[in-house]
């Protein structure tokens, strides 16, 4: 399926009804003054919505999911492009924007941070309506970076605790900067790769509205990953407007491996196309892997994920809960799906085929 992009990459985008404004946290592991988040959160703005940035005063890169808070109340270090200066309180606001907010702490903290301590203290919210993370500088496409990303954990914490989210990634365009490093002009006359990526963001966010519930964009459990290609327009028009293409994690998906240098004695990680990531085993199949998709050509992937991580128990599903018994005793809660079993009937696993 694929999902319209802006009509036009490079016109101001028209300010969306007050009934469609949402209250939205934008968060990424690169740190709170890199170059996308600020264009993403500028668009957002634009675009109508009431916006808070709250992210990580560094680079948080590689973090996955890991929920850590800072145990100083004051910087050590100044942080990334010297925008806050050593000995600065490790949470704080930019002197330049009350809306912006930094936090030394990994992105899914900080996910915390903004649900927990800035939407009550600093805003008068009565729930957040989504979470955008990113764009990362550089794509996490497939199972094992989904673990490993701090963007992507910034996005399932919020889809843990009910809030939609979508996670964003780029496929690495130009270096990795800050936003005071935006072109205002580039090479092929369209805008600066931050600016497009932000650009095609808003537009999945606007198509979401338009076709989604306004009281909870995306069902409870579910997000989204979202990856883009390298956009050229610092060189070339090539990839300024790529397609959405909708997509699954699994399919041509890389997992590490350790290589040894017999040299330097050391160990370093390279790539492999692995079948136990690439397994599908949930949703469609039919559908091509999010890296297929962007190591195709300028197309952009769109994944729906859940955070219901149990294998699914279907008719033609390896049972492999027999496999544990007797020693693993089957329990059945009779309450409704999705909330906590207080009461269980006990069966046995070999009464079970389905």
């Amino acid at each position: 399926m694929h999902l319209p992009v802006a009509s036009c990459l490079t016109a101001a985008i028209a300010i969306l009804p007050v009934s469609t404004a949402l209250n939205i946290i934008v968060n990424n592991d690169d740190g709170f003054g890199s170059a996308n988040i600020r264009e993403f959160y500028r668009l957002l703005k634009a675009a109508g919505h009431d916006v808070r940035m709250v992210a990580p005063v560094d680079n948080e890169s590689g973090q996955g999911g890991r929920s850590v808070f800072t145990s100083s109340p004051k910087l050590t270090v100044s942080s990334e492009y010297n925008l806050v200066p050593a000995g600065a309180p490790s949470f704080g606001q930019d002197p330049m924007d009350s809306h912006i907010f930094y936090y030394n702490g990994t992105p899914a903290a900080v996910t915390f941070v903004a649900f927990d301590f800035v939407v009550p203290m600093y805003t008068n919210w009565t729930k957040v309506d989504l979470l955008v993370a990113g764009p990362n500088f550089g794509n996490n496409l497939g199972p094992f970076l989904y673990t490993l990303s701090g963007t992507i954990g910034a996005t399932y914490a919020a889809v843990e605790r009910g809030i939609p989210a979508i996670a964003f990634s780029d496929g690495g365009s130009g270096t990795q900067r800050s936003y005071k490093e935006i072109n205002a002009t580039t090479k092929s006359g369209s805008p600066d790769p931050a600016t497009i990526n932000a650009q095609l963001s808003v537009s999945l966010v606007e198509q979401l509205i338009k076709n989604g519930n306004k009281s909870q964009l995306l069902p409870l459990g579910y997000g989204l990953n979202v990856n883009y290609p390298a956009i050229t327009s610092l060189v070339n028009d090539s990839c300024v407007k790529p397609t959405f293409i909708q997509s699954r994690l699994t399919g041509g998906a890389d997992v590490d491996k350790a290589v040894f240098n017999a040299t330097t004695a050391l160990f370093r990680y390279g790539d492999i196309v692995s079948p136990g990531a690439n397994a599908c085993i949930n949703g469609d199949c039919s559908l091509p892997g999010e890296t297929d998709v962007v190591s195709s050509g300028c197309f952009s992937a769109v994944s729906v994920f859940t955070v219901d991580y149990d294998a699914p128990n279907c008719k033609g599903d390896p049972n492999v809960q027999k496999l544990l018994t007797p020693l693993v005793q089957y329990q059945n809660a009779t309450v409704k799906r999705g909330m906590s079993p207080r009461r269980f009937v006990r069966r046995s696993y070999l009464d079970e085929d389905s």
